[in-house]
């Protein structure tokens, strides 16, 4: 793990932070250190949610390292199994990932935190997608991932123009979860994912493969999906002693125990 990568357990809390001064930006190395830290998250059996962040106040990431560009390092660049940034294609990272928006997120800023599930932003943040004003296009999840995210006319307008939305306009068109105060941004980002990791593991993780096996289908087609046995961790839940917990749990009158198994 690079300097610029930093990682922290607190529980079944998993805390990834980039730190490159002087506004985060990213180039092929951090890419490649950023998807290290997100395989071992994948990987350890005790982790239940990460939280994404940004150090200092001003920047959560101005995205791709344009100095890195300058000398020498293409648009489209081997950036690692991960793609940009680690994240934006580690299509089978199943557990859930929130973005904590600590300033800026800046094109491949804004995409970084677009690959996380959710996102809690401080109230000072603002997202942008400056792409088309440098003659590059938003590749590495605008494209793909805004126009899901919310109205596709919306997507399309801030594409173009590379226009700016603040926290409160982005909590308004249901781009964020949740606005706080940059002193009490990682406190809320905890508070949600605390909830999420004392849900059963393989629940969260079924329902994340779920929603993204489904993107683009019809309902029928969704269901059928389900029930196709192609998502593996769906199949383990049915499977699974926490399936069995839940309900017997419940029955019971008393907090479940959640084995992950």
């Amino acid at each position: 793990m690079t300097t610029s990568v930093r990682v922290a357990r607190h529980g079944a809390l998993y805390q990834v932070t980039l730190d490159r001064p002087k506004a985060n930006a990213v180039d092929a190395a951090t890419s490649r250190a950023l998807y290290v830290a997100f395989r071992a998250f994948q990987d350890d059996p005790d982790a239940r949610v990460a939280i994404l962040t940004g150090a200092g106040d001003r920047f959560f990431s101005a995205g791709w390292d344009l100095k890195a560009a300058a000398e020498g390092e293409a648009a489209d660049a081997d950036h690692g199994p991960g793609g940009f940034a680690g994240i934006t294609e580690f299509f089978d990272l199943d557990k859930p990932v929130i973005a904590a928006v600590n300033g800026l997120a800046l094109g491949g800023g804004f995409e970084l935190a677009l690959a996380c599930d959710l996102i809690v932003t401080a109230e000072g943040a603002e997202f942008a997608l400056p792409e088309a004003g440098l003659g590059i296009v938003a590749n590495s999840g605008g494209v793909q991932r805004l126009p899901r995210r919310i109205a596709p006319a919306l997507a399309m307008e801030l594409l173009l123009t590379g226009r700016r939305v603040g926290a409160e306009e982005a909590m308004r068109i249901g781009l964020v979860n949740r606005v706080a105060p940059l002193g009490s941004l990682m406190s809320a980002a905890r508070e949600l994912a605390t909830t999420i990791a004392a849900k059963a593991p393989l629940a969260t993780r079924a329902a994340k493969a779920l929603a993204r096996a489904a993107e683009g289908l019809s309902v029928e087609a969704a269901f059928a999906a389900i029930r196709s046995g192609r998502v593996a961790v769906y199949e383990a839940l049915l499977a699974s002693q926490d399936a069995r917990e839940g309900p017997r749990a419940f029955a019971e009158k008393r907090p479940p125990v959640w084995t992950g198994r």
